[in-house]
């Protein structure tokens, strides 16, 4: 190749670079629940990984901390630690993280042997993830964090895998 003909590969790779920087800011912004989305996570009839309904009425007046989730996404995998972690540091303030895994029973309960978390893990499946878009993750991706205030009001969300620090602050502008 000549000068010329590296000239233009190295423009459209920088102008490529460039656009993958641009667009992907925009793949991270997520709006907060709407009310309405918010009811419709107490009232669904979530269901751990061996199939025994839960009562969410003993989450309302906590501070949430709901995590949409996959055992087959890196990013959902990388992050429960972390999320594990704080769901102790935090349990005293009457914090609670809940992770709502999008993915069958089997895959979750096979997980779970091999990734323990202390914190509740429900069965979401397509409604899981019909429920993540009205809580906000237009995108639909995963891992998906939302929080919601011990008043039932949706006062963070984010879409991707969220640092320690990130959570934190989060949580502590929830309580």
């Amino acid at each position: 190749m000549n000068r010329r003909q590296w000239s233009i590969v190295i423009g459209i790779s920088l102008v490529a670079l460039l656009a993958g920087v641009f667009t992907s800011q925009g793949i991270y912004k997520a709006g907060l629940a709407s009310e309405p989305s918010v009811k419709a996570f107490f009232d669904n009839p979530w269901k751990t990984p061996d199939g025994k309904l839960l009562d969410t009425q003993q989450w309302q007046g906590k501070v949430l901390v709901v995590n949409f989730w996959a055992s087959w996404c890196p990013p959902c995998v990388e992050e429960m630690p972390t999320l594990d972690k704080l769901q102790q540091e935090f349990i005293q303030q009457n914090v609670l993280f809940v992770g709502i895994g999008i993915d069958s029973p089997s895959n979750i309960r096979q997980f779970l042997e091999i990734t323990p978390v202390s914190y509740p893990i429900v069965i979401g499946g397509i409604e899981g993830s019909s429920l993540a878009k009205q809580m906000g993750n237009s995108q639909g991706a995963l891992p998906y964090t939302v929080i919601i205030n011990a008043k039932g009001k949706s006062t963070y969300s984010k879409l991707g895998k969220i640092s320690e620090e990130e959570l934190k602050k989060a949580i502590k502008s929830a309580l």
